[in-house]
C-alpha cells in the first residue's frame, strides 16, 4: 500500500432527498422522504426521526406526522450524478464509479498539479456544492476500505482524512458493522461472541474468526480489521452483477402479486443485462422479512443466458421453494440479482421450453427496441411495475 493517503471515497448525502431539497428551498432543513409507498430517501432530518431508506410509508408517517413526502424524479437524479461524476473527472482520471452517487478517487500523482489529498478533497466538495447544488461526504484514507469507513464516519456533509499513522487508532473502536461485509447475520454471530468492535475481531487470529465465520467471511474480517485492503481505484471496472429489488411494504402478499412483482423484476434487470451485452450463470433470490431477517436463493448453470424467459423460470423455482418461510415470516422485500457474468459470445443456457424460449426471446428483441411498454406481458397489464431507479452504465 501506498504510504500516504490517496485514495477518496467521495458520497452524496441523502442523494435523492438533496436533489429535491436543492431544487425547492421550502423543503431544506425539513424532514422529507422521496417516494410514497416506500421510502426511495430519507433526508437527515427525517432520519432523526428513525425514518430509514426501504420503510414504508405509513410507518415514516407515523414516526413524523410533519413528514413531507414527495414522487421521484429520476431524471433530475440522473442529471445530478452525471454532474457530479463530471466534477470527479476533472479531478482526477482515476475514479471507480460505485453508484449514481459514489466513487472512489486516486489522487495519489496529484500533489504539484493539484496540492494534498485533504486539499483536494475539500475542493471538490466545493465544487459540487456551487456547481451541483449538492452536499457530499468524502473520506481520505490509504486503502479503499478505510477511505469508505471514514466518509460513512464524516457523514453528513463532512471531511474526514484518516493519516496513516493513526489508521487502527480511528478504526479499532468502531462497531463491528462497519467492517465492509458485516451485516445483520454476521454483527448477530459476532455480538452474540462478546465481539462488538473492530479492535476485537483484530485481537482474533484468523483461524478463529475463519471457525465462527467460515474461509472466505473469515479471512475478509480479519484483513479488514488490520486495514488490509491492497485493491487500488479500477477505471472502467465493469460490474460483478445486475440486480434489482423491490420494497413490499408490511401488506401481505398473494403468490399471484409475488409472481407479477417477479415477472417485472426480472424484465428490467434482463433488458440491462442484454443492453450491456453481457450474460449469467447465476440467478439469485433475496428475501427480507417482517423480522428484518434475510435470505437468499440462488442457481448455478454451466452455460450463460440472457433470455427473460430462462432467468425467470429460475426465479421461479427460487420463490416456490421459499413459499413456507415467505408464509411463515412474511415478506417486506424482494429482489433479484444475476452474476457470473459473461460477454454475449458465451453460450446460451438450454433450457427444456424449446417454442416457448424462442417466442419469449423474440418479446425481449421487440420490448429492447420500442421500449418496455411496447409489449406487456397479461400479469403485469393494470399492475404498479415499481420504480426503475437510475444506475450507472455497465
Amino acid at each position: 500500500m501506498s504510504v500516504a493517503a490517496h485514495i477518496l471515497h467521495a458520497d452524496l448525502d441523502a442523494f435523492y432527498a438533496s436533489v429535491e431539497q436543492r431544487d425547492d428551498p421550502a423543503l431544506r432543513g425539513r424532514p422529507v422522504v422521496v417516494g410514497g409507498g416506500v421510502v426511495l430517501s430519507a433526508s437527515y432530518a427525517a432520519r432523526a426521526f428513525g425514518i430509514r431508506s426501504a420503510m414504508g410509508g405509513a410507518q415514516a408517517r407515523r414516526l413524523c406526522p410533519a413528514l413531507t413526502v414527495v414522487p421521484p424524479r429520476f431524471e433530475a437524479y440522473s442529471a445530478a450524478s452525471k454532474a457530479v461524476f463530471a466534477v470527479f473527472r476533472d479531478m482526477t482520471p482515476l475514479v471507480e464509479a460505485m453508484s449514481i452517487d459514489e466513487a472512489f478517487l486516486d489522487v495519489g500523482g496529484l500533489a504539484r498539479l493539484s496540492g494534498t489529498p485533504e486539499q483536494i478533497a475539500a475542493r471538490l466538495r466545493y465544487r459540487v456544492r456551487v456547481e451541483v447544488g449538492l452536499p457530499i461526504t468524502v473520506g481520505v484514507a490509504r486503502t479503499k476500505f478505510l477511505a469508505k469507513v471514514a466518509s460513512g464516519v464524516a457523514k453528513p456533509d463532512g471531511l474526514l482524512v484518516v493519516l496513516p499513522g493513526a489508521e487502527l487508532a480511528f478504526l479499532h473502536p468502531l462497531p463491528v458493522e462497519r467492517l465492509w461485509g458485516v451485516g445483520a447475520v454476521t454483527a448477530d454471530k459476532l455480538r452474540s461472541r462478546g465481539i462488538r468492535t473492530v479492535g476485537q475481531v483484530a485481537a482474533l487470529d484468523e483461524a478463529t474468526l475463519v471457525s465462527m465465520l467460515g474461509r472466505g467471511a473469515g479471512r475478509h474480517l480479519h484483513a479488514l480489521a488490520h486495514n488490509r485492503d491492497p485493491r487500488p481505484v479500477q477505471v472502467g471496472r465493469r460490474r460483478g452483477s445486475i440486480g434489482s429489488q423491490r420494497a413490499l411494504g408490511r401488506r401481505r402478499r398473494t403468490a399471484a402479486e409475488l409472481d407479477a412483482i417477479v415477472v417485472a423484476l426480472v424484465e428490467r434487470i434482463c433488458r440491462r443485462l442484454r443492453t450491456a451485452g453481457r450474460r449469467c450463470r447465476t440467478v439469485t433470490l433475496r428475501l427480507r422479512f417482517d423480522d428484518f431477517s434475510r435470505a437468499t436463493r440462488s442457481r448455478t448453470s454451466g452455460r450463460a443466458t440472457d433470455e427473460t424467459a430462462a432467468v425467470l423460470a429460475s426465479v421461479r423455482t427460487l420463490l416456490a421453494a421459499a413459499a413456507p418461510v415467505i408464509e411463515a415470516a412474511g415478506l417486506t422485500l424482494i429482489g433479484v440479482a444475476l452474476s457470473n457474468l459473461d460477454d454475449r459470445d458465451a453460450m446460451q443456457l438450454e433450457l427444456p421450453f424449446g417454442a416457448a424460449i424462442a417466442v419469449d426471446a423474440a418479446a425481449d428483441r421487440v420490448r429492447d427496441r420500442f421500449g418496455a411498454a411496447a409489449l406487456t406481458r397479461a400479469v403485469l397489464l393494470g399492475r404498479d411495475p415499481g420504480h426503475e431507479v437510475p444506475l450507472l452504465p455497465d
